[in-house]
This record gives C-alpha cells, sequence and structure tokens, in this order.
C-alpha cells in the first residue's frame, strides 16, 4: 500500500489549450523555369548531382581542377547522365564542387565566407537598404535569405549578400578567408574559375537557375547543405536518408517480431495486426522519433550515436497508433482504399477491423509502458486524446455539414495531425533526456507543422495529386471553407451545396470558383505561413544539431526546392515603424 499522502501525490495537469492564431504572413513566390542551360526538373538537377559525386569519387580528382581537366570530365559526367552538352556549364560546376567537397570539409566555419547575391530577393518587396558591404537585411524575420544568413552566423561564417568580386578579393587577401560558399548565376561562376584555380581556394557553389538578375531562385536544399558541410558539426552528421531507410526496416515481418515479441500462430487478431503494420506508408512518425533521438544524442557524445532498442520500441509503439487512427478513420470516413489497395475493412468487415485498430492503440501502449517511464504513456494518451477530440470534432459536424470558418477547420487539423507530430517529437525527445525548454518548442513546431501537412494533403486532394477525392464526397476541406468565404451570389450557394452533399459531378465548376476568387493562392499562402511558422519556432532549441535537424526535416517533408527570394516586409510598414511581422496571414481567410 502506498504510503505518500494526498498531498504528495502530482496530479497530472492537462496541458492548457491556446486559441489558435494564424501565423505572420509569407509573401510567396511565383514559380519560375530554370533557364534553358539548367535542367528544369528538380530530379534531373538532383540525379546528375549524384552522378556527378560517384564519378568524381570513383576517378579520384584532386582539385584545384584546370579548365582542360574539368572539360574532360564534364564530359564523362554528361555521357554517365544521357544529357544534353547544352547543360555543359552546368554540370561543370557541380564537377567541381564535387572535387573540393572534401578540402572545404577541412576548414573551420569562421575561416569561411558565405557569399549570397541580392537578386534572391524581390526587388519590389525587400525594405533593406545597401552599403558598401551589400545588402543590409532588415531581419524582418520571414525572409529564406536571412535563414541562411543567421544559420552561417551561428556556425561562425563571415556572410556577405552582394555580388562585389573585388570585395571578395580582398576579404581573401586578408588572409582571414580560406574558403567562400557561393551562391551565383552561371555566367558570374564561369568568370570565377581561373581565379579560383589559380589561388587554389576550396570553394563550391550553388547555381541560380536563373541569370536575369531579378527575382531568382536556387536550390534550397543544396545551400544548407553546403553550408554545414563539414565533420565538425554534428548537426550534418546525421544521414537523415539513411535513417529513413533504417526506420523502415524495422516494419519488415522478421524486425516487428524482434522488437514487438513472436506471437502465437493461432492468435489471427495479431497476425493480421502485425500484418497492418507491414504495409507501406512514408512512416513520418516513427522517423520522427529516431531523428530527435539521434540529434539530442550527438550533442551530448563525442561519438556517432546508435539506435537503442528503447528507440525502437516506441517507434512501433508510434506506428502503431498510427495506423490505428487509419484503420478508424477509413471506416469513419467510407473509404475503400488505403496504399493502393483495399482499405482494411473492406477486406475483413468492418467489426473486425474495428478491433484491429483497438488492437494496435493497446499493442502501442503495452510496447511503451515496458520500457519503465511513465513519461512516455503520458505523452502518447494525451496525444491520444487530442487527436480523438479533433475526429470527434470533425465526424460530429459530418453528421449535418454546413460551412465552417477557415479557423475552425485550422483548429480541427490542429488537434488530428498535429498532436501525432507532437508525440512522435516528444517521445523522442524524452527518450534523448531533453530539458523543459526543448519539449515547449517542440510543442510549438509540431502544431505548425502539423497545420502545413493538412493544408498540403488538402491541396493535393483538390489538385489530384492523391489517391483521395475530397470533392466526391463530404468533407472537411480549408479549401471549400475558404471558396465559402470569398465567393458571391451564386458561386457562394455552390460552394455551400457542395459542403453539405459533396461533388462528384461538379469539380470543373468547383475549380472554376476556387480559381476566379484566388482560393488557392490563400491556402498556399497559408501552407507557407506554417511552414515558416515551423521554422520560426526553432529559434529557441539550445541543441543546435536538433535545430539544425529540425529545419531539414520539414524541406524533408514539404519536399522544399528553392530559395523564397524576397524580403517579407514593405518599405512603407517599416517606415512607418510598425513591428515587422505584425500582420498575420489571416487576410480574408
Amino acid at each position: 500500500m502506498s504510503t505518500e499522502t494526498p498531498d504528495q501525490i502530482e496530479t497530472p495537469v492537462e496541458p492548457q489549450i491556446i486559441p489558435l492564431q494564424l501565423p505572420m504572413q509569407v509573401p510567396r513566390q511565383v514559380y519560375r523555369q530554370a533557364q534553358s542551360n539548367i535542367p528544369d526538373d528538380k530530379q534531373d538537377r538532383v540525379r546528375l548531382k549524384k552522378i556527378t559525386e560517384d564519378y568524381v569519387a570513383s576517378v579520384g580528382a584532386i582539385p584545384p581542377l584546370t579548365l582542360e581537366e574539368l572539360t574532360e570530365h564534364t564530359a564523362a559526367v554528361l555521357a554517365a547522365a544521357g544529357l544534353d552538352p547544352i547543360y555543359k556549364d552546368y554540370a561543370s560546376i557541380l564537377v567541381s564542387n564535387a572535387a573540393w567537397r572534401e578540402s572545404l570539409a577541412q576548414i573551420p566555419y569562421d575561416r569561411r565566407l558565405l557569399l549570397i547575391p541580392k537578386c534572391l530577393r524581390v526587388e519590389d518587396k525587400c525594405p533593406a537598404p545597401f552599403d558598401e558591404f551589400g545588402l543590409l537585411c532588415k531581419e524582418c524575420g520571414l525572409c529564406s535569405i536571412q535563414d541562411l544568413t543567421v544559420e552561417a552566423e551561428r556556425l561562425g561564417y563571415a556572410v556577405l549578400v552582394a555580388e562585389g568580386s573585388a570585395i571578395v578579393r580582398s576579404m581573401i587577401e586578408t588572409g582571414k578567408i580560406e574558403a567562400i560558399v557561393g551562391v551565383s548565376c552561371i555566367n558570374v561562376l564561369e568568370k570565377c574559375f581561373p581565379h579560383m584555380e589559380a589561388a587554389a581556394i576550396p570553394g563550391v557553389a550553388i547555381p541560380l537557375l536563373q541569370d536575369d538578375c531579378i527575382n531568382t531562385t536556387v536550390d534550397l536544399d543544396w545551400v544548407w547543405d553546403l553550408i554545414h558541410l563539414t565533420s565538425d558539426d554534428k548537426t550534418y552528421r546525421l544521414d537523415l536518408d539513411g535513417l529513413k531507410t533504417t526506420v523502415r526496416s524495422w516494419f519488415w515481418s522478421a524486425s516487428l517480431n524482434a522488437i514487438m515479441g513472436d506471437t502465437d500462430e493461432e492468435d489471427d487478431t495479431a497476425r493480421i495486426a502485425r500484418s497492418y503494420l507491414e504495409k507501406g506508408g512514408n512512416r513520418w512518425r516513427p522517423y520522427l522519433a529516431a531523428c530527435t533521438y539521434m540529434a539530442l544524442e550527438a550533442d551530448r557524445q563525442d561519438t556517432d550515436p546508435v539506435l537503442t532498442a528503447e528507440v525502437k520500441k516506441a517507434a512501433v509503439a508510434i506506428e502503431c497508433f498510427h495506423k490505428a487512427s487509419l484503420i478508424h478513420d477509413d471506416i469513419e470516413d467510407g473509404d475503400e482504399r488505403r496504399y493502393d489497395s483495399p482499405a482494411l475493412h473492406t477486406e475483413i468487415g468492418v467489426p473486425v477491423a474495428l478491433n484491429i485498430g483497438d488492437f494496435l492503440v493497446g499493442e502501442g501502449y503495452r510496447l511503451l509502458s515496458e520500457l519503465g517511464n511513465p513519461e512516455l504513456v503520458a505523452v502518447a494518451a494525451q496525444g491520444h486524446v487530442t487527436l480523438s477530440r479533433g475526429q470527434g470534432r470533425e465526424l460530429l459536424w459530418a453528421r449535418d455539414p454546413q460551412p465552417l470558418p477557415s479557423m475552425q477547420v485550422l483548429d480541427i487539423f490542429r488537434q488530428k495531425t498535429s498532436a501525432a507530430f507532437e508525440v512522435a517529437l516528444r517521445l523522442g525527445a524524452i527518450l534523448g533526456q531533453a530539458d523543459a525548454q526543448t519539449h515547449d518548442v517542440l510543442r510549438k513546431y509540431s502544431e505548425a507543422l502539423g497545420i502545413a501537412y493538412q493544408i498540403k494533403d488538402d491541396l493535393e486532394d483538390f489538385r489530384g495529386e492523391a489517391d483521395s477525392n475530397d470533392l466526391a464526397q463530404v468533407r472537411l476541406s480549408l479549401i471549400l471553407a475558404i471558396a465559402h468565404k470569398r465567393a458571391e451570389g451564386a458561386d457562394r450557394e455552390r460552394i455551400a451545396s457542395v459542403i453539405r452533399h459533396g461533388a462528384p459531378d461538379l469539380p470543373d465548376e468547383v475549380h472554376r470558383i476556387a480559381s476566379e476568387y484566388g482560393v488557392l493562392d490563400k491556402t498556399d499562402d497559408l501552407l507557407e505561413a506554417y511552414k515558416e511558422e515551423s521554422i520560426r519556432s526553432l529559434r529557441f532549441l539550445s541543441s543546435p544539431t536538433l535545430k539544425g535537424l529540425m529545419r531539414r526535416i520539414v524541406g524533408k517533408i514539404f519536399g522544399e526546392k528553392l530559395i523564397e527570394g524576397y524580403c517579407s516586409e514593405f518599405e512603407t510598414r517599416n517606415a512607418a515603424g510598425r513591428t515587422p511581422g505584425a500582420e498575420s496571414a489571416a487576410g480574408s481567410v
């Protein structure tokens, strides 16, 4: 019997529910096609980069490469990639980068220069002035150039937002700069190559995708990777792609049996549940838990961290919860397909499928309880309750569907999706012995990340980029909520009818209304705002490795490709003395 008095017993306190507020507005950059001598498709650029790095490693190209060597290697790379010679200038930069990578990695951060061109901004919106050294960012908090600058300066870089080659030369001559990471157009890089070769200064460059000197774009993830290129920064010691492959391997049959324990051959419930766990999916949630743990461990250890049996068990528990929610969700929504195959309830019946979902929930809590840390169970339970509340709100709405304000839809997104991300991140943080401040940051990060993820799903459904078709059925949709608010007259009534009854026969009409009233643009604005909000929340993390890794996760989930070349505040706002970023993304939501 416990000897504790009532005053000694701590009563779990449910976190206070804070009303949802929209993030600051983020101006979006319109997609720009790459110039003709650069592959326009990101996948083609990634493929060429991989072929180049493999080739340079195989031939052992030693920098600095002469122009003759560079030409020879470039021709070989283009042949291996099967690409038109029109891309030779672009490919030559990739060859030079691959040759210099190891040399750059040996140069301390505080002996490097990051050079960013001012043409990445949106010229008619950026309020930043210039001095003799280049652009002086207003640090409004919404500019991707600032994102790069802050991170580079955190590491110790000197940073210039300028094209001033004379300035760069003078800095090199002082002996304080021993390597350069630069973003520039191909034309400028070609002019710089002879000087780089002569000086034998390690330098890697990320080519701008346009050379017209205004509102240009660049592959952001490449810039971010090269900034961190070093053996000293643990942020980039973690192989995210390799880690994702590892996490996926935990859900093979033999791995699941090793982690969860063997099952009785006659236990059909356990057999069906295990089989469903093996089915496809992105495994984002167990992956996030593993990433969080590895980042925190990397900051505490001199050696590379190791994924423990406890982390594997927690990750599988997270996937148990997720798979259970999918089974229940498919039944509740009447979905008949999942993972390009029949949904579970269509194969084995609704009653059995419901029981399988319940069984997986129990398995998740069993796995967590075996780890001997009640905090793990408490966090998972609170997330489960929050998710169920969000799902309950949607189900109750579906009994008598009516147009909802956009803020209510976003709040349901927060409960349904953000809670699952929070559980994954915080379980990894608990196992990684994170402090209270880190947990608080991860709460805010997961809220913005989860909402952004749900908006992304909404957009993909609407644009026909996903398997489901939310227009054909009555579904909660942010796009329809915004359309109902913005549309007028007969168009507004038509959207209201779609919300109440679905629109299997009216997709063209709905798309017309969405286009005419700027609905998709507004939804895209909100997606970008929540993505930026997730990044902005990381500024208070004390772990540099976790901060860098969570920033990279955003790119992984959302397929981030381009620097958003703008400073996001208008000159008039700054002139009036208003706080930068004061305007929310609400607008006419």
